[in-house]
């Protein structure tokens, strides 16, 4: 049996290391304590999950906290931070990411066009960057790693799973 060649990492339409870059979004502690709609502790397992997976095929890494010098609010996850100790939290006051430029252009240096987007709040931290982001990009979310204030809200297998 004989298989094709390797299709161009870069051009794949699938993801790859090559083509790929994790954006990691609001995985703060005083957001966290607001998550109803999945075990938080889960939650915190997944998203750690998901940032050694991105470390150990080298993808680049954005992330992104929100008001942590404006108003004091804890930084990344502890657990996240440990792994991601190598990547600079992005600091913003919006709550759409999208719109800090400093986090748009982090976005941009990684010269990825296919973005795995981790956001912590599906309603916000989620959904208004990813709504921006369509544009010139493919996305997709990463769907065991988000959460709500709402405990009915993200109800699938993956957000039930404990």
């Amino acid at each position: 049996m004989t298989s094709e060649p390797r299709r161009a990492p870069v051009t794949d339409p699938l993801l790859t290391p090559e083509n790929s870059a994790l954006i990691v979004i609001d995985f703060q502690p005083n957001q966290l304590q607001a998550v109803a709609s999945i075990d938080q502790d889960l939650l915190t397992r997944n998203i750690v999950s998901v940032a050694r997976l991105a470390k150990t095929f080298d993808l680049p890494i954005v992330l992104s906290t929100v008001s942590v010098r404006t108003t004091g609010a804890p930084p990344t996850l502890p657990q996240l931070k440990e792994v991601l100790s190598d990547d600079v939290e992005l600091d913003r006051t919006s709550i759409n990411a999208w719109e800090d430029i400093e986090f748009r252009r982090a976005v941009q240096a990684t010269g990825r066009k296919k973005l795995i987007m981790a956001a912590l709040w599906t309603e916000m931290c989620l959904a208004f960057p990813a709504l921006d982001a369509r544009t010139g990009t493919a996305l997709e979310v990463v769907g065991i790693v988000r959460g709500s204030p709402r405990a009915t809200a993200d109800r699938s297998p993956a957000s039930s799973q404990s």
